[in-house]
């Protein structure tokens, strides 16, 4: 897989808001915000997208989960956030290495797009 800009930002090549790090990933504001809280949970493992993680990567995306969950918490919009992972071009994905939306800050509506 190419680098993309998350490669650069998890190897410090660019810089970025980083609000959140452990060893298997890490949270980043969003530059453009479609909320007040708007982040970006990039796993350090590259993966093109959703579809195409492997069985191996099981353990890593659960792990992205609960990070979402906790970053929620230290934040305090653990009562109504939202996660958003977009799947491929049609799926509104524009960076291909996986990476979940978190959202927070205002009221959400249902269906999403």
């Amino acid at each position: 897989m190419a680098d993309t800009i998350f490669t650069k930002i998890i190897n410090k090549q660019v810089p970025a808001d980083i609000v959140y790090e452990d060893e298997f990933c890490l949270a980043i504001k969003d530059i453009n915000p479609q909320a007040p809280v708007h982040l970006l949970l990039i796993p350090k493992k590259p993966i093109a997208m959703l579809s195409t993680a492997k069985p191996e990567d099981q353990a890593l995306l659960g792990h992205l989960l609960l990070a979402a969950g906790k970053i929620a918490r230290e934040l305090k919009v653990d009562g109504a956030f939202r996660v958003v992972i977009n799947n491929g071009k049609d799926g509104g994905q524009a960076v291909f290495h996986v990476h979940i939306h978190i959202l927070a800050g205002r009221p959400f509506r249902w269906p999403p797009g």
